[in-house]
């Protein structure tokens, strides 16, 4: 039996031959594509179950390609690209990729990726329960342990971490998370974000370590990586 569908469109044929024996290896049934127009296709014959796009094409941008897969695929995406500036991954992010890997990049850390954001769609948004390491959330509840002991969170405190967890393992950016928490109007206000993102790693972090939950990716977002 065949492993989970993964569509890899990058225009470097070396990178597409490596990325190809990887994912193989790791279990994955592989499709490929070196322009922007051919992954499209290749997408809406024989939808995958996930896709590896780079971030320029032949023909196009790997984030509009994202863009438009977002009009009809909830897919993971998972861009690649030489370009790890700030701007360039916020701008893949707000076009639904879920996650942002800059080349070089280490092929267990690849295919590590890639099966967490397929944990993400197969485990879906609507658990009442969640646990992870140590920190058990009651969705039904409104409740969160940590290592058995009760942790009181504000209600924006809740809800931050309750949309960390439904896209448990994807980054997203400060936008993404200001609107869907606050609302449209709080797009742009990072210090809130960053007020309340502080807080809740003070309730639910482990005293004296390095964040476990809520992970840090400097001037584009977080993510919830437990």
């Amino acid at each position: 039996m065949s492993g989970p569908r993964v569509l890899v469109c990058d225009d470097e044929p070396n990178i597409l031959r490596a990325l190809k024996v990887v994912l193989r290896e790791a279990g994955f049934e592989v499709e490929t594509a070196e322009t922007a127009a051919e992954a499209l296709d290749s997408a809406s014959v024989r939808p995958p179950d996930a896709a590896i796009l780079d971030l320029v094409l032949p023909d196009g941008d790997g984030t509009e390609v994202c863009r438009t897969l977002r009009t009809w695929t909830d897919l993971p995406v998972i861009m690649l690209s030489s370009d790890g500036s700030e701007d360039e991954k916020v701008r893949a992010l707000e076009a639904g990729a879920d996650d942002y890997v800059v080349k070089p990049f280490g092929t267990r850390e690849l295919v590590a990726r890639v099966n967490a954001a397929l944990r993400r769609v197969t485990e879906g948004p609507s658990a009442p329960r969640i646990e992870a390491d140590g920190l058990v959330v009651d969705l039904a509840a409104h409740t969160v342990r940590r290592d058995g002991k009760g942790i009181h969170l504000t209600p924006l405190e809740f809800e931050l971490l309750h949309a960390l967890l439904r896209h448990r393992g994807r980054l997203l950016s400060h936008r993404t998370l200001l609107t869907e928490v606050w609302g449209p109007g709080y797009a742009d206000d990072t210090q809130v974000l960053r007020t309340h993102v502080a807080n809740l790693r003070r309730k639910i972090e482990r005293p004296g370590s390095a964040p476990r939950y809520v992970v840090t990716e400097p001037g584009v977002g977080y993510r919830f990586a437990a």
